[in-house]
């Protein structure tokens, strides 16, 4: 099945959840939010939350500074 991670589109297994294709493209659990088309998924939905063919998923990682 087609996704897109951060603007790249991957092939992940289909009925995938967000929490096994985070893992399998190496996002730490920690440090980050994630947003599944649009919207922020909460940590502890990853587990549950189904991915849809063509989703939009972006990984947001927290910085410092100013």
């Amino acid at each position: 099945m087609h996704v897109v991670i951060n603007g790249e589109n991957r092939q992940v297994a289909a009925g995938a959840t967000l929490a096994a294709v985070l893992q399998e493209f190496g996002v730490p659990e920690r440090g980050v939010a994630v947003a599944l088309d649009g919207a922020v998924v909460p940590r502890a939905l990853w587990p549950d939350t189904a991915l849809s063919p063509d989703a939009a998923i972006e990984v947001l990682t927290a910085v410092q500074g100013g």
